[in-house]
């Protein structure tokens, strides 16, 4: 347990005087996650990770947009195209911005050569469940459902979040960060582009 934390905590150090600082949690927090693991949940969270991954959330908005597509719902289709793939380059933008090296520890459950700032797996989760949160409570008519909605997205993108710190692939904030990007973008997407549009179209007007 200590090699992990002293490994976290010296490299926390040397990450928040030469790239993007990390706060006061930071390492504490992803050091005890370490300490802590445990073999069937690591595997678990694996599984979610893998499952979030750049193909896995592809993969997922093949499937929604093929049940798009069937529906005639062309303007969703183009929101959803827009929004989870959308976040993603940004995302890879992002990281190369801040330029944030991941956390470091001994022995590592995964080992990734990309930068740390934000996630791209929970920025992609959070775009994706928060679109398919919209998509339900639009068109889900009984109330139930509806109730479940956001609490189920948000289940969704938390599990997400926790399996990336768990597995030392990120610090706490490089996934609220991430889940803030994801939110804001997809705001932007689904509210800010078609009240430009409209907007536009009554100036032409």
């Amino acid at each position: 347990m200590k090699p992990a934390y002293s490994q976290a905590r010296h490299y926390g150090l040397g990450c928040s005087l030469e790239e993007f600082k990390v706060l006061f949690f930071d390492v504490p927090v992803s050091a005890w996650f370490q300490a802590n693991n445990h073999p069937v949940l690591t595997q678990f969270m694996l599984l979610v990770t893998h499952w979030h991954s750049t193909p896995g959330l592809l993969l997922m908005v093949a499937a929604i947009a093929v049940w798009l597509a069937r529906r005639g719902m062309p303007g969703w289709l183009l929101s959803l195209a827009l929004s989870v793939p959308g976040v993603m380059l940004l995302n890879v933008g992002i990281k190369q911005l801040v330029q944030r090296a991941r956390p470091q520890f001994d022995p590592p459950l995964v080992t990734l050569d990309s930068y740390s700032f934000p996630s791209g797996h929970t920025a992609g989760a959070t775009a994706l469940y928060g679109f398919l949160a919209v998509l339900l409570l639009a068109h889900a008519g009984h109330r139930r459902w509806r109730a479940a909605v956001l609490p189920g997205a948000l289940l969704m993108v938390l599990l997400v979040a926790v399996s990336r710190v768990y597995l030392g692939a990120h610090y706490p904030t490089d996934v609220f960060a991430a889940m803030v990007e994801g939110v804001l973008w997809l705001a932007l997407v689904l509210y800010g582009i078609p009240a430009l549009r409209r907007r536009r179209v009554g100036e032409v007007a």
